[in-house]
Parts: C-alpha cells; structure tokens; sequence
C-alpha cells in the first residue's frame, strides 16, 4: 500500500431498494444490479489505486464489478451480488491487501441539506434536464442533500429510500462532494432526510 494511501469511503448496502438499483442500472458501466442485491462502495486516494483493488476484489469472489471511476484525485468502486456474504468478503479481501481496518475510512460528513417546497415549474424543467431518475414535478417538495466523502450518497440514498415515500431524482457520487436530489411530499422528504443523515453519522470512522 502506498504510504499516501487513503481510504475515503468504505460502505456496504445491505439489500438495493427498487427506485435506487434502477437508477444505478442508468448510470453505471459495469455490471447491471437488481433490487435485493448487497453492494459495497469504496473510495480512496490516490485515484489509480482502483485498478489493483478492483481486480483484488474480483479475483477473491463471486461478487460483479459495478463500477470503476477515477476521477482527478479520487477513485472509485462498486460491487454487488445477491450473497451478501461474498460482498462482505470482497470488502474484506480488499482491507485485507492493503493493510487496513473498516474503521480506517473517513467518517462521512453532511455538508448540506436544502428542502424545497412547492418547487417552481421553471426549476423542475432545469433539474429534469440533467436527471437520470424520475422526473421532477412541479409542486412537489425537493431535497438536495451533500456529503463528503462523495460516494457516502449512495448509502444515504439507498436508506432514504428504505424509510420515506420518494422519488430518487438523480445522484452524483463522484468528486469531492456527494450529492442527491429526492423528491415527494413535504412530510415524506423530512422523513428521507431524516432517514440520509442518521444513516451517514452511525457510520464510524476517522475525521478526513
């Protein structure tokens, strides 16, 4: 392991809510998830680890290759697999190689939230513009929230949408910060929000 190595994101998604796989199955290369699937999302610096831990993780299980991004100085991966037990090895395959310990990841951090209510026509067609989810309707109650490390929003989403009736509008994971747009009744999206935020502060970890 490179001295300078750091683990930003280490996070395991029990089962894939409908809503958030399928929005997945929009954005992601690699292979497709379904909805009851176990995934784990790692992030690290220096971005080019990936590729090694990638094919580690690979290589050690039955679990499929999601995704694989690098991103300036971040890199990114997803595994996913009906077993849960071969995602939970994957990730510790993984640990294992390079030396580190679950809780030597970065605990996440909300960096904002906005709630949005009666969203206007004019900003419901901008944001539809760029959404690879459902489509924001005009009236309805809007939330963007933010998190660092960036690929802690898959978790917060996927919880959001375990204990609230919304719609996931897009997702961002990549980058310096991580980003969702949820959308649904004012009562139901406090409950997502809610639902995102204690998700990421029961998560330990070490201050990024």
């Amino acid at each position: 392991m490179a001295d300078n190595f750091s683990l930003r994101c280490y996070c395991f998604i029990d089962r894939m809510q409908a809503q958030y796989a399928a929005f997945v199955g929009t954005v992601t290369q690699g292979d497709l998830p379904v909805e009851g699937m176990a995934s784990l999302y790692v992030e690290m610096a220096p971005g080019n680890e990936v590729f090694r831990v990638v094919d580690i993780a690979v290589k050690a299980t039955e679990a499929k290759p999601g995704a694989q991004i690098v991103e300036r100085e971040f890199g990114m991966f997803e595994v996913h697999s009906l077993n849960q037990a071969a995602v939970k090895q994957a990730g510790e395959v993984v640990l294992e190689r390079l030396g580190l310990k679950k809780e030597d990841r970065i605990k996440p951090q909300v960096v904002s939230t906005q709630v949005i209510t009666r969203v206007d026509p004019y900003q419901a067609q901008l944001l539809n513009r760029f959404r690879k989810g459902s489509m924001l309707v005009p009236g309805e109650t809007l939330l963007v929230l933010e998190c660092a490390p960036a690929a802690y929003i898959n978790f917060a989403c996927n919880e959001a949408e375990k204990n609230a009736s919304i719609k996931i509008i897009h997702v961002s994971s990549v980058g310096r910060f991580g980003r969702m747009w949820l959308s649904g009744s004012e009562a139901e999206i406090i409950n997502a929000k809610q639902a995102a935020i204690s998700a990421l502060e029961s998560l330990e970890g070490v201050a990024g």
